[in-house]
Formats: structure tokens, C-alpha cells, sequence
């Protein structure tokens, strides 16, 4: 969750704002880095492109072709709060923030209405950011609905989870909904260069050494907010060791965290990744989920495991249970719309599926054997029955003339030929007794028999 600078509460002092804090040296490193101007924000250049709606709310020369509701949906850490915080310091806007887990309705209506009467009194536009906002209820949502219409106050809301799925149609119709990416490589290397040298950061106390850069960006997974506050434990300790150096054993102590061994771009990545493989087809659910753990806490991507899982759907299991490939994909889609670290557990679900269903390879090796003879030139032309008839002159080449319409017999299926002539009784497909595809491999030999007329 973004920090809570701007929580309501009743009996709680004025918030300072976020300048304030930015450039308080007590002030956590994420916060002290966070961006002021456009300039500085790295990454997100969709959502900053020229003519975007963010772009337009910044440039703030006509707010009427401004939006008056931005949804910003990405994963933890991209930069949510600093793009609001930018388009608030634009045009001296004040800037308010709500979190969604402690506000209620009349919360935010009390902010609705000092943003009135600061609009009224004395022209000045507000910003209210709302973090997690599909944490929100319908009556909280409904709350915004007036503020957002009348244009009363800029509202930037932030979700990690898709807002299609947690945001009320009558707010997201009146909202432009932007991705946010997770951070590439380059991005965060900018970032902690940055916290390392600049004065409102580390100031230069401590370097960074190599492999405990890739250790950190590795544990960070993209949330530059979580590399910055690793990056400052591990700073503190090397210097509580009277060292100018965090190395990677600093940063492990720092972070507590053993996963550091397992190198993402090395060797240690690929076999972690091949025993997850070979663990699911060989049918060991508890080795699988040992390996899933190691590239879990190591930051491996989660859609890199989900898509691994996937393949292993259908790879490993494909006909003797069909359904794994259904939970694979549910899992691949609930990583997307749940993040980690909730991902995990349709992950797990999904793995424990594989390794403990029926295995068959059958229907992928009966592709890899139809792309072999394609690869090899066989396969002549299309049968005249089966091609196409629907234009004027085709039944005259004789295409689609005797062609047998399988719905206008028993059991849906006729004899006739399908494959070009040089491969006629050609079997691609070896279905194996395992599983649910003992089923279909007798179904598969009595489809043959009346294709083939035998």
C-alpha cells in the first residue's frame, strides 16, 4: 500500500504535505526520492507520451480538456502517488490523499466539500489521490460520484487490481483507466544511482557492490519503493559495520532474506526453473512447490512462473486431464488481477494439479510430428470436396462438389477423406491409456474405423 500521508482522521493534526516530506531527512528514502517534476519520473512513457491524459492534467492550460477522474492500475511500486503528487504540483494544486482502508463516507465528503469551498473561495484547484481504491465499498465509490462530475476536485485514483473487476460502472465511466508497468532494469538502475549519489538520498555515504545490485534488484521485483527501503536497511548496516560498501551479504542480513543465491540471469535461474519442470512431470508435488518457493522469494516474475505453468498444462498433462490446462490459465489470469503476494496462491493450486495429474505428451507430439511432415514437403493439395464453394465458378473447378456435411449423419460423423491424398492413413496422434485419455483413445480408434470406411 502507498504510505498513508494523507489519511482522514478526525483526531489526527494537519498532515504535512508531501514537499514537507520529501525533503525531511527523517523521511524514509522512497519518500525523500520520490519525484517532484515530470523530468524526474522514470519509466511509464505510455502513460507520459505527449497528448496523454496525465500529460494533460500536468500541462493544465485548459481544465475543461483535462480528465476530472484518472484510474492508475499497476502493481506496487511503479509510481502511483508520485504521478499524483506531480500533476497536483502543477498549477499549485492542493493535494489530498484518502486511503481506502481507513476512510468512510462521510470522510470523504468532508474533503469534497473543503475542496468546494477552497474552489470557491479562492480558485485553488484540489487533487485527491485515493490509494486502493477498489478497497472502497459501492457507497464509498458513490460518494465520489458528485465531486467527480461537477468537476470539484481532480480525483487519481490507485488499484493493484483490475478496476474493471472493483471499480462501480458509474465511476469508471466517468474515468480514463491507465496501465502502470512494472519498472524495467534500466529504470531502476536510475533509481538507486540516484538514492546512492543525490543529497536528499544517500548522499554518497555507501556504494553499491555488483552483486549486490543484481541481489536487490532481483528481491525487489520491480517495486521501486521496496528496493529503495532495502537499499536504506542495507546502507544503515554497512555502516553500523564502518563500511562504505553493502555488499551482498550486508544486503541479505539487512533484508533477511536467504533467497540471494538464487541468481535470476545465471545458471541458478534456469536450473531452479528446469527442476520446476521436471519435478511437475515426473509427478512431485512437493518438490514442484519447493521449487515454486525458491523463485517466489528469490522476486522471480510471477507471469515467468505462471507462463511456465501453463506450458506444463499442456505439455505434461494435456489429454489425460484436460482441466489442467482450465487451472493453469484461471492461475496465469489470477496472477494478473491479484498480484503477489495473493498470486501465489492460485499458483500453487495449479502446480499441486499438474504433478498430481495423469501425464501424456500425446497431443504435443502428434503436433511436433505433423510439423516434422509439413517441414519435410509432404502434404499435396487440399481435397476438392473440402474446398472452398462459396464464390461464383467454384463448383465448375469441382471445389466442395460431394462434399458430405457430417451434422446429416449418425453420430455426427461420416466417411470421407480429410488429409491431402499422399497422407491419407497417416496417425499423428498416439493417444496414451492414461488418465482421461484412455477414454479417448477408444473414441479416437472408432472415429478412424468410420472415417476410413473400415
Amino acid at each position: 500500500m502507498e504510505e498513508d500521508l494523507f489519511s482522514v482522521s478526525h483526531d489526527a493534526p494537519a498532515p504535512r504535505t508531501l514537499s514537507d516530506r520529501n525533503h525531511d531527512h527523517r523521511a524514509p528514502l522512497a519518500v525523500r526520492m520520490r519525484p517532484r517534476r515530470l523530468e524526474e519520473i522514470v519509466g511509464q512513457h505510455a502513460a507520459l507520451e505527449p497528448g496523454s491524459p496525465l500529460r494533460r492534467l500536468v500541462a493544465a492550460d485548459d481544465s475543461r480538456t483535462a480528465p476530472s477522474s484518472v484510474i492508475l492500475w499497476g502493481p506496487p511500486g511503479t509510481g502511483k502517488t508520485t504521478l499524483a503528487y506531480v500533476v497536483a504540483q502543477s498549477g499549485d494544486r492542493e493535494f489530498v490523499e484518502v486511503s481506502a482502508v481507513l476512510a468512510g463516507v462521510k470522510d470523504i465528503r468532508d474533503v469534497v466539500d473543503q475542496a468546494r469551498s477552497r474552489l470557491r473561495t479562492i480558485g485553488k484547484e484540489t487533487v485527491l489521490f485515493v490509494d486502493e481504491v477498489h478497497r472502497f465499498s459501492k457507497s464509498q465509490q458513490d460518494a465520489l460520484l458528485p465531486s467527480v462530475e461537477n468537476r470539484w476536485v481532480t480525483l487519481i485514483a490507485a488499484t493493484t487490481e483490475n478496476p474493471h473487476f472493483s471499480v462501480i460502472s458509474p465511476l469508471l465511466s466517468r474515468s480514463i483507466v491507465l496501465t502502470l508497468e512494472s519498472l524495467d532494469r534500466a529504470d531502476l538502475d536510475t533509481l538507486i544511482d540516484r538514492a546512492l549519489t543525490e543529497d536528499r538520498g544517500l548522499g554518497g555515504a555507501v556504494t553499491l557492490a555488483d552483486d549486490a545490485r543484481e541481489a536487490l534488484l532481483r528481491l525487489g521485483g520491480g517495486d521501486a519503493r521496496k528496493i529503495l527501503t532495502s537499499l536504506e536497511a542495507a546502507a544503515a548496516a554497512a555502516l553500523m559495520k564502518e563500511s562504505k560498501e553493502i555488499d551482498a551479504a550486508t544486503l541479505a542480513q539487512a533484508v533477511n532474506r536467504a533467497a540471494l543465491r538464487y541468481d535470476r540471469a545465471g545458471d541458478q535461474h534456469y536450473d531452479v526453473t528446469s527442476a520446476f519442470i521436471k519435478s511437475m512431470r515426473g509427478s512431485d508435488a512437493d518438490a514442484a512447490l519447493h521449487y515454486l518457493a525458491r523463485m517466489i522469494e528469490a522476486g522471480e516474475d510471477p507471469r515467468f512462473i505462471a507462463r511456465r505453468v501453463v506450458i506444463a498444462a499442456s505439455e505434461e498433462v494435456g489429454m489425460a486431464d484436460p482441466t489442467a490446462l482450465q487451472v493453469a490459465v484461471a492461475a496465469m489470469q489470477a496472477v494478473q488481477l491479484l498480484g503477489m503476494p495473493e498470486g501465489r496462491i492460485p499458483l500453487a493450486q495449479a502446480v499441486v494439479h499438474i504433478a498430481t495429474a495423469p501425464k501424456s505428451n500425446a497431443s504435443y507430439r502428434a503436433l511436433d510430428a505433423a510439423i516434422a511432415d509439413v517441414r519435410a514437403g509432404r502434404g499435396q493439395g487440399v481435397p476438392a470436396h473440402l474446398r472452398d464453394a462459396h464464390y461464383s465458378g467454384a463448383k465448375s473447378l469441382g471445389h466442395g462438389v460431394e462434399y458430405r456435411y457430417a451434422h446429416d449423419f449418425p453420430h455426427g460423423v461420416v466417411a470421407q477423406q480429410y488429409p491431402p491424398d499422399d497422407l491419407v492413413g497417416t496417425d499423428y496422434y498416439e493417444p496414451t491409456g492414461h488418465g482421461q485419455e484412455a477414454q479417448t483413445a477408444r473414441r479416437v480408434e472408432a472415429l478412424r474405423r468410420i472415417l476410413r470406411g473400415g
